[in-house]
């Protein structure tokens, strides 16, 4: 009897605790097709291995509006299953390579290979950049949604800086970020790596319009109209692409760092929206003196320098305009898949679900704005909508 009521406990507990995670319908008129993309930049070398003939390899997924009726089967969540939660397991979440393996049940709303949608052709398109040990497809809660709504999304695996990278010859490029990459500049530093990764992958979708030997994308891909999105170091990249390629027109970076090259006080000339984690907020403003004697904490200058950094650098990318909210009880994680792991993991707010369907409001609305051609009621409507956010217009 004992033993009964411990299989039925665990089995209860189990799927709450552990759950197959499941995605909310995209709320745009078009269902979702997604296909997956290999591409080699010859011109560039591979750090990370040491044959010297290697080339920098990087798979990238594409989320498309796609034609009712002309979808196939229903892509699960990852692919190449065994190897991608493991990484996902081991290098996001520092836990044994089995603890998520049940990632491999979840599946997405999006149809492998389907048709695209003629309906508005040519569509924009935005460019996601995951964190670091992200995955290409970390946001799916969002690029599904864009999609639904009429955009090409483009998500990049960075290769051995995300979690894994599998081939289609079966290799996989794991995680291999330095354990010395923890301070700003570190991070100064390293960022054109995923900046040239980005700009190249801007290339592929150029010539993918021009040409697209599967007939899909050529001629659909409007490159007047580029957007870019990212979490994290994803952010941080995003910022930099907007600042530095001419063909990035508005950028959304969700708790991104502001690494690279410095923004002019006057902000970045074009739209940007930041989405700030209260958790972030908290650490961004807790001075030394509410901290001091902590274990690790060390000196009043070491503590301050970063912090002042990033309130700077924060306050010059949004000068001029920019646009700005904070989900309250929100975490880094909340700006991706991984607050709908677990409850056990602490990654996302008590509503995870509540936090992305803001995240997505405002993403299809600052994207409409400014690479729609849009007014800027919606935007204005969601500022009325959650006054708690304190959507702001920096100048």
């Amino acid at each position: 009897m004992a033993l009964l009521t411990l299989f039925l406990a665990v089995s209860v507990a189990l799927p709450a605790l552990l759950p197959v995670i499941s995605f909310a319908k995209p709320t745009g008129p078009y269902p979702v097709g997604t296909t997956v993309f290999h591409w080699v930049d010859e011109r560039r070398g591979e750090s990370y291995t040491e044959n010297p003939d290697d080339k920098r390899e990087l798979m990238v997924q594409i989320w498309y509006p796609a034609a009712e009726g002309g979808g196939k089967k229903q892509s699960p969540y990852v692919q190449n299953a065994s190897k991608m939660t493991a990484a996902i397991s081991s290098k996001m979440l520092g836990l044994p390579a089995f603890a998520f393996s049940h990632l491999r049940l979840a599946k997405t709303h999006s149809l492998l290979e389907a048709k695209l949608s003629d309906s508005e052709s040519p569509y924009p398109v935005l460019i996601f950049s995951h964190g670091m040990n992200g995955y290409r497809n970390q946001n799916t809660f969002q690029v599904e949604e864009l999609a639904s709504h009429g955009y090409i999304v483009v998500g990049i695996d960075y290769a051995y800086e995300a979690a894994a990278s599998v081939y289609p010859d079966g290799r996989a490029a794991m995680s291999k970020i330095g354990a010395d990459l923890t301070s700003n500049a570190k991070y100064d530093e390293h960022i054109p790596l995923w900046t040239d990764d980005a700009t190249f992958v801007l290339d592929q979708v150029e010539k993918l319009n021009l040409n697209d030997s599967t007939g899909r994308f050529t001629g659909k891909i409007d490159m007047n109209r580029v957007g870019m999105f990212g979490h994290s170091f994803g952010g941080a990249v995003t910022v930099q692409m907007l600042r530095k390629d001419p063909r990035v027109k508005a950028a959304l970076s969700m708790d991104g760092g502001f690494y690279g090259q410095p923004v002019s006080d006057e902000g970045l000339g074009k739209p940007f929206l930041m989405m700030y984690s209260e958790e972030t907020y908290k650490k961004v403003m807790t001075a030394f003196d509410d901290v001091a004697g902590k274990t690790g904490v060390g000196s009043r200058e070491a503590f301050e320098a970063p912090r002042k950094e990033y309130i700077q650098r924060s306050a010059h990318a949004l000068a001029g305009g920019g646009l700005s909210i904070l989900i309250p009880g929100s975490k880094h994680a909340s700006y991706s898949d991984l607050a709908l792991f677990s409850p056990l993991l602490g990654l996302g707010s008590a509503d995870p679900r509540r936090d992305h369907r803001i995240v997505n409001e405002f993403s299809v609305a600052f994207f409409d704005r400014y690479l729609k051609g849009k007014d800027d009621s919606a935007l204005q409507d969601l500022a009325a909508r959650y006054p708690e956010l304190n959507y702001k217009v920096n100048r």
